[in-house]
């Protein structure tokens, strides 16, 4: 395999692994792009390296900026904007699981804070809503109990729990 079709299946399959973690398709392959590239690129570069528009390519740029994920460079003397990636996958799997909490986790937790006090009678109706909402409460705060270990993590620590989990 050539390393243009190796490079192609990597920046494909890491949209899939993208998606999968919550990014969407393109700003994955972006990631991707960066990831391999051994130098900050520019939107064009993006844009004719992946046959994305420049609108797609700079909407996704700014998601992966706010998602901690991207950093813009600026070169002396150049009027583009260069952009790169962190290259450490531990430090990308932290911000992602960082991001995952604030936007997934977090929304989920405060509402069911909110309806926990919700004054119940003893309908079947009302039972069961107070036991499915405790168990949701239950689980989304090991989830975020997990997610806040992950983003603080080791990574040491984290591969020796995942081997342990994985005996």
């Amino acid at each position: 395999m050539k390393l243009t079709d190796a490079k192609y299946k990597f920046i494909q399959e890491w949209g899939v692994l993208g998606s999968n973690w919550g990014i969407n398709r393109a700003m994955a392959q972006i990631q991707a792009l960066l990831l391999l590239s051994p130098k900050s690129l520019t939107t064009d570069e993006i844009m004719e390296e992946l046959k994305m528009s420049r609108g797609n390519v700079n909407m996704n740029i700014r998601a992966l900026i706010d998602w901690g994920l991207v950093f813009k460079e600026y070169k002396p003397g150049e009027r583009k904007e260069f952009f790169y990636t962190e290259k450490d996958v531990w430090k990308i799997t932290k911000q992602v699981a960082e991001e995952r909490r604030k936007r997934e986790i977090l929304p989920v937790k405060q509402m069911l804070e909110e309806i926990e006090g919700i004054e119940l009678g003893k309908s079947e109706e009302e039972k069961e809503f107070k036991k499915v909402t405790s168990e949701i409460q239950s689980f989304i705060g090991k989830m975020d109990g997990v997610l806040t270990k992950i983003a603080s993590a080791d990574k040491n620590w984290f591969l020796k729990v995942l081997m342990r989990l994985m005996n």
